[in-house]
């Protein structure tokens, strides 16, 4: 299958995002005993195509170290709400301020296994050009990928946890892998991405 650069007008792309996860329903996970968590999954449009942001954690963090990420972490009760949760973190992270972001809707929710993490995603676009800032202490590197590469780039398979079969996703951009949670994550957001712009998709 080969995917085209996409060349939609940017704010038609995000109004049809905004409409589709407004209408769709949520997948969420109730589970007293994990830790909430939020990320934020900050997309935007640069010299014509769409761009989504990961980042590599540092060694430093306690968990998840050196892996490919969005921004977020664990819900503190100060934060209220996941949102600003995701907001917070992101903040600290890359430097992104919250004012910049625009909410497009929630993705379904996704477990962590090894961290026990119920991890909330909220897609968002931001503005470009921005000066992020990885801040060196949890974050030791900002990941700009096109999204059409991405598209192009997963693989899945099954794999057995807990005694239930489930699918596993792993991409990789620029000899990085991105896996677990992430990859999951990122999984949901390219179908609906591709419905948003490639219409057709399912027929090719």
């Amino acid at each position: 299958m080969s995917w085209p650069l996409i060349n939609d007008n940017i704010k038609t792309v995000k109004e049809k995002l905004r409409q589709i996860l407004s209408q769709r329903k949520k997948k969420p996970i109730s589970a007293p005993e994990r830790i909430p968590a939020a990320v934020l999954v900050p997309i935007y449009e640069k010299d014509g195509q769409h761009y989504i942001l990961f980042i590599k954690r540092t060694e430093w963090v306690e968990k998840h170290k050196g892996e490919i990420s969005f921004p977020g972490g664990a819900f503190e009760d100060t934060d209220r709400t996941l949102l600003n949760t995701a907001l917070r973190e992101s903040a600290e992270e890359i430097g992104l301020a919250p004012d910049k972001v625009d909410i497009l809707g929630e993705l379904d929710d996704e477990v962590s296994a090894r961290t026990n993490y119920i991890i909330t995603p909220f897609l968002a676009f931001v503005p470009w050009p921005y000066e992020f800032r990885a801040d060196g202490r949890e974050t030791e590197e900002i990941i700009e990928a096109p999204i059409s590469s991405l598209m192009n780039q997963g693989s899945a398979h099954q794999e057995v946890r807990g005694g239930k079969r489930v699918t596993a996703y792993q991409y990789y951009y620029q000899g990085r892998l991105i896996w677990g949670a992430t990859a999951r994550i990122l999984a949901k957001f390219l179908q609906i991405f591709a419905e948003v712009t490639q219409p057709d998709w399912r027929r090719e």
